[in-house]
C-alpha cells in the first residue's frame, strides 16, 4: 500500500447543466477516476460535531457538499496538512487512499455525499491516528 500525499488531493469540477428551471449536475465515469461501488451521505450533523477521523488503506473517496457547507481537514503520513471548504454542489473533493480526514464545521443544512471506490470493509479503515502516521 503506497502512501498518498496531501498534494495528491484534487478538487474536481462536476459538469453543470444550466437551465432556467434549475441546474443539473451529473457524476459519470469520466468525472471521477474510479468505478463507483458505494454511495452514502451525511446529514443532520449536530453543531460542533465532526465526522471522519480515519484514513483508508486502499479506498478512494469523492466528497460533495450537496447542500450547505463543511470543512475537510486532511493530513498525510508525512505530516503535511490541508483544509478544504466544500460549499458548491458542482465541485467535489477527491481523497486518495492513506489520507487522514476529519469533516467539521457543518452548516445547519449541510449534506455531504460520499462516492466510494469500494464497498464497506472495516479492514480498510485506519482509525488510530498514531498508527496512521507510523
Amino acid at each position: 500500500m503506497k502512501s498518498s500525499k496531501v498534494s495528491d488531493i484534487q478538487i474536481i469540477n462536476i459538469p453543470k447543466i444550466k437551465d432556467r428551471r434549475g441546474n443539473l449536475s451529473v457524476i459519470e465515469k469520466d468525472v471521477i477516476p474510479f468505478e463507483i461501488k458505494r454511495v452514502y451521505y451525511l446529514y443532520d450533523v449536530p453543531s460542533g460535531a465532526y465526522r471522519g477521523g480515519h484514513a483508508h488503506k486502499d479506498q478512494l473517496e469523492f466528497l460533495i457538499a450537496i447542500s450547505g457547507s463543511f470543512d475537510v481537514v486532511m493530513q498525510d503520513a508525512f505530516g503535511d496538512k490541508t483544509k478544504v471548504t466544500l460549499n458548491k454542489p458542482n465541485k467535489g473533493l477527491l481523497i486518495p487512499n492513506m489520507i487522514w480526514r476529519e469533516l467539521e464545521d457543518f452548516s445547519s443544512s449541510a449534506v455531504c455525499l460520499v462516492v466510494a471506490s469500494d464497498v464497506y470493509d472495516e479492514d480498510d479503515y485506519l482509525r488510530n491516528f498514531k498508527k496512521f502516521v507510523k
